[in-house]
């Protein structure tokens, strides 16, 4: 369920600035010439990540193809994909439309995708990201992420469900799967692995036997749900944060008619006036500068232009202060479906 609140204007925040410039101490510089303009983030086995990319989910098949093209020629080089979106085919035939074209080189994009919660079992996972290269019609993706900490029933559907519909476990512990990551990446089929909506305790039993940290932690994050603990946990163990529904998920299929709407909120409005730029852009721009990776989706070129259209302005530490009280516990990716499972990440601890 959606955790709602009244916005808090006076809470008890930090006035230490080093987490409105926390990106500084990611940011490498970007590429120049014909690379896109958008900075790049460094992971902590030195490879390099944009900070901008195309998110893929809920991307229609029929639409997504069109918004890779779109989005690679206006400049994006990274996109976000998992195999549980259903469309990494099409996000695979525009890739090699721009590929021949000679629009962008392989090493120009960087790919990630995702291991769903049916293939955590350790000898299900080599598969599932070759099911995945297969699909996007590449040798290695850039970044592989465990989706969630949560497994489900092996060998059926993606969603597999009991009589009363009812998701069905599995009882793999993630700490297992991480294992099986490390040795797909030790084959070159991933250059850098990563997590997913893992919480800091189950980082840091995956930290304890990692042979290979992971570079990153993919999360919900945006105003409502700023993720200011977790970023900072995360900051200090070397691990960069991405951040997915930057724009608050209006078109999440389980959206109820009273849930709040982000980019319908008043002082976010106010705000972007004061800028002279979108609500959305606002909000992209306050991820970027907190230094978290930014993948807001859409399959329409003019917001796929807008939404990229954030680096010629920054937010004030004022008003990246002002953002962060926004806060609010607001959560619109619950994973309900989920709760119950000795994993869930969300049921039990604080951040």
């Amino acid at each position: 369920m959606f955790v709602f609140c009244r916005f808090i204007q006076f809470c008890n925040y930090s006035t230490n600035t080093s987490k409105v410039n926390l990106i500084k101490s990611f940011y490498v510089q970007p590429h120049i010439g014909t690379m896109s303009k958008v900075p790049r983030v460094k992971f902590n086995n030195g490879r390099e990540i944009p900070i901008f990319g195309l998110g893929t989910w809920k991307s229609k098949p029929g639409e997504v193809r069109q918004a890779v093209k779109d989005a690679i020629d206006i400049g994006y080089r990274h996109i976000d994909c998992a195999h549980v979106y259903g469309n990494e085919k099409e996000v695979g035939e525009a890739l090699k439309e721009k590929l021949a074209e000679g629009v962008v080189k392989r090493e120009d994009i960087f790919v990630t995708s995702k291991l769903w919660n049916t293939f955590h079992r350790p000898d299900l996972v080599e598969g599932a990201i070759k099911k995945t290269l297969s699909d996007l019609g590449l040798q290695y993706v850039d970044l592989y992420l465990i989706h969630w900490p949560l497994g489900y029933k092996e060998e059926g559907q993606l969603f597999p469900t009991d009589a009363q519909g009812k998701i069905q476990f599995s009882n793999v512990d993630y700490v297992d799967t991480w294992k099986a990551m490390e040795a797909v990446a030790k084959k070159g089929l991933a250059k850098s692995i990563g997590l997913s909506n893992f919480n800091k305790r189950q980082i840091e039993r995956i930290l304890s036997i990692a042979t290979i940290p992971p570079v990153t932690n993919q999360v919900e994050c945006h105003p409502y749900l700023n993720q200011s603990k977790l970023i900072e946990f995360c900051k200090s163990k070397g691990i960069t944060v991405t951040g997915y529904s930057p724009l608050g998920s209006p078109d999440r299929p389980w959206a109820k008619p009273e849930e709040p709407q982000l980019l319908d909120d008043a002082k976010l409005k106010e705000l972007a006036q004061k800028y002279k730029k979108s609500p959305a852009q606002v909000l992209l721009r306050y991820q970027v500068q907190r230094g978290v990776v930014t993948i807001p989706k859409s399959v329409t070129k003019s917001r796929i232009q807008e939404n990229i259209s954030i680096f010629d302005f920054e937010l004030s530490p004022e008003d990246v202060k002002y953002l962060d009280t926004f806060d609010c516990n607001g959560r619109f990716c619950p994973m309900t479906a989920g709760l119950g499972h000795q994993h869930h990440p969300f049921e039990h601890d604080e951040y």
